[in-house]
């Protein structure tokens, strides 16, 4: 009899959407600082503090990274969580996984270190190198903590990075309202040296060491999501109301807690793991009361269910191809559209159009039956 629990649509959608946005976001950047293209405030993120539609989708692909977690393990037929749930196997698995992960994150972050080493420094951080560790951090907990601890050890990280942002550092002033005036980022510049993403006497990487604490934080909000899916009341629409609830209540909790511990994707704040999650568990109880317990289509679902069974190979395929952007070809839309829309949505055709290739090559796939994982 097959124990495996069914493969829930709305987390597919989700998946997709998140890797769609990602692929949006970074390509009309790309076009916004490589050709000169003019960009929506949405589209571009916040430059220290604040919530923009582009500081949404990063943290909704960590917070899905979790919520896979619990039926992707259930799915192998591996031991069920719990204290002494996480045999050899399982533990080499997890390790060559995340590491697999990793490696590419390494080389999609210096494509261009890699073409002009003289001229761009390396950079041993990255999206995908936060997704590996937070994947591999949040499925050992899985695995060896029950629900209700690891709901404690993420809401105790969240409230203890708060005053780790705060300690002193030795170059400078804590100050919260300035880019890199802090310890977390004193504490990337002392190990990662001249490898941080923001250079300068105080430099930072958005996707540095401890900063990813409250990442993982959020992968752990992600498992419980997970869970609460594979669970039976979920299958009767308790499942949405209760991701509602939840999220309603994270998207609060991080306004509130912003006005004293500052939104900032760039410090990933508590805050900004908190409203970042509500947003994402409120998308999921919508696609999961519409796609899984009512069974509709949406429009679009099945474009974006392309996109999030691939998802890994979709945003490594954009990474690869985003040169594609400065084509001739995909400018000749836009100075024909410019006078008639305006420069800021003329710009996007070329990245819709750069969506729409990638769309191509992952709905093949998965017509094949084709599903690369890392």
């Amino acid at each position: 009899m097959d124990q495996r629990p069914p493969r829930l649509a709305s987390l597919d959608v989700l998946r997709g959407l998140t890797i769609v946005g990602m692929i949006v976001v970074n390509s009309a950047s790309y076009l916004h600082y490589v050709s000169g293209y003019a960009q929506f405030a949405g589209l571009e993120h916040a430059a220290w503090r604040g919530f923009t539609l582009a500081d949404a989708v990063f943290p909704a692909f960590v917070f899905m990274t979790g919520a896979s977690i619990p039926l992707a393990l259930a799915a192998r037929g591996a031991p069920e969580q719990g204290i002494g749930g996480l045999d050899g196997p399982t533990l080499r698995r997890l390790l060559v996984r995340s590491g697999r992960l990793f490696l590419l994150g390494l080389i999609l972050s210096n494509l261009y270190w890699m073409a002009t080493p003289e001229s761009v420094p390396f950079r041993p951080m990255g999206v995908l190198q936060r997704l590996a560790l937070c994947f591999l951090a949040a499925a050992v907990l899985y695995k060896t903590l029950g629900p209700r601890a690891r709901l404690i050890l993420a809401v105790a990280i969240l409230a203890l990075y708060w005053p780790l942002t705060l300690l002193p550092f030795p170059d400078g002033a804590t100050d919260l309202l300035k880019p890199g005036a802090n310890f977390v980022g004193w504490f990337d510049r002392l190990v990662l040296g001249g490898h941080v993403y923001v250079p300068g006497p105080l430099g930072y990487d958005p996707e540095g060491l401890l900063s990813t604490l409250p990442a993982v934080a959020q992968a752990l909000l992600g498992v419980a999501a997970g869970e609460w899916l594979m669970a039976p009341q979920s299958r009767n629409g308790r499942g949405a109301l209760g991701l509602l609830i939840a999220g309603t209540a994270c998207i609060a909790g991080g306004l509130v807690w912003g006005l004293a511990f500052p939104i900032s994707k760039e410090l990933w704040t508590s805050s900004f793991v908190l409203l970042s999650t509500g947003v994402a568990l409120v998308l999921l109880a919508g696609l999961h009361q519409a796609l899984d317990v009512e069974g509709r289509r949406l429009p679009g679902s099945g474009f974006l269910t392309d996109f999030g069974i691939n998802a890994i190979f979709a945003y490594s395929l954009h990474m690869l191809a985003s040169i594609m952007l400065t084509a001739h070809l995909l400018k000749i839309p836009y100075v024909w559209a410019t006078p008639f829309v305006g420069d800021r949505a003329a710009a996007l055709i070329p990245v819709a159009i750069f969506v729409g290739l990638i769309w191509m090559v992952v709905a093949y796939m998965r017509k094949r039956g084709w599903v690369v994982k890392v």
